[in-house]
């Protein structure tokens, strides 16, 4: 059995693709950071169906958690086969006004958390000549985002690091590939006002917002034999928005 990490698996898009994985009869490690609740619930849940997931709490901003939560999860379950770099953070705040407090954080959890997780799993994949490593990227990423540039340079930054994993893995037989979501029912969307939400629904072809497991099953079938051809690849699900 295969064994999988989610990284911001309790809630979302990570919730969902936690279940998707596990329904594909993986193993998976569900990393949580502070939704205890929410990540005990789901994973209880998935084991009473006949699920092989457990937990794994770390705060993936401070130094070395990367490394320890690998090493945690590869003692448990075994190596990791496939990473799902989902874990990220967006807030709001201008150019002008953004702290180097906060430009770094950001550029932090959603970039080079990433980058340390690949580093200490790649190897692994690489000697077992199998490997799958997805990125969830964002459809900012493309088109950037008033308010939200610390995050779309963080996400742009995930495409390249992507790109670069994909030429230096490929030979090896592990595919590296990005997902980038547009507008989905998240508890960050839920968030918005009624008139903005308006206004993004009016700018989407399909007129809806995205649900987290059409996101997740896009993920699924990037870790199937089915996409066993595709690597380096940026695919968009955001229902039309950015085309391309």
């Amino acid at each position: 059995m295969k064994v999988a990490l989610v990284t911001g698996g309790a809630t979302g898009i990570g919730a969902a693709t936690v279940s998707a994985l596990a329904a594909d009869n993986l193993s998976v490690a569900l990393h949580y950071s502070n939704s205890k609740a929410a990540a005990i619930k789901l994973a209880d849940q998935l084991k009473s169906n006949g699920a092989k997931v457990e937990i794994f709490q770390a705060d993936l901003t401070q130094k070395g958690s990367a490394e320890d939560l690998v090493k945690n999860v590869t003692g448990k379950l075994g190596a990791i086969d496939i990473l799902i770099n989902n874990a990220g953070l967006m807030s709001d705040e201008s150019i002008t006004k953004m702290s180097d407090e906060l430009w770094d954080e950001a550029i932090n959890l959603n970039l080079s958390v990433a980058f340390k997780l690949i580093r200490a799993t790649a190897d692994q994949m690489v000697l077992n000549k199998w490997g799958r490593i997805i990125n969830v990227s964002s459809q900012v990423a493309l088109t950037g985002s008033a308010n939200h540039a610390h995050y779309a340079a963080a996400k742009a930054g995930l495409l390249g690091l992507t790109y670069s994993a994909a030429k230096e893995f490929g030979a090896s037989g592990v595919t590296v590939n990005a997902v980038l979501p547009g507008r989905i029912e998240t508890n960050m969307i839920a968030q918005r006002s009624d008139e903005r939400m308006d206004e993004w629904l009016k700018q989407t072809p399909l007129a809806r917002l995205g649900k987290a497991e059409e996101i997740a099953s896009m993920i699924a079938f990037l870790v199937s034999e089915k996409a066993s051809y595709v690597t380096g690849a940026a695919i968009n699900v955001n229902g039309g928005l950015v085309m391309g």
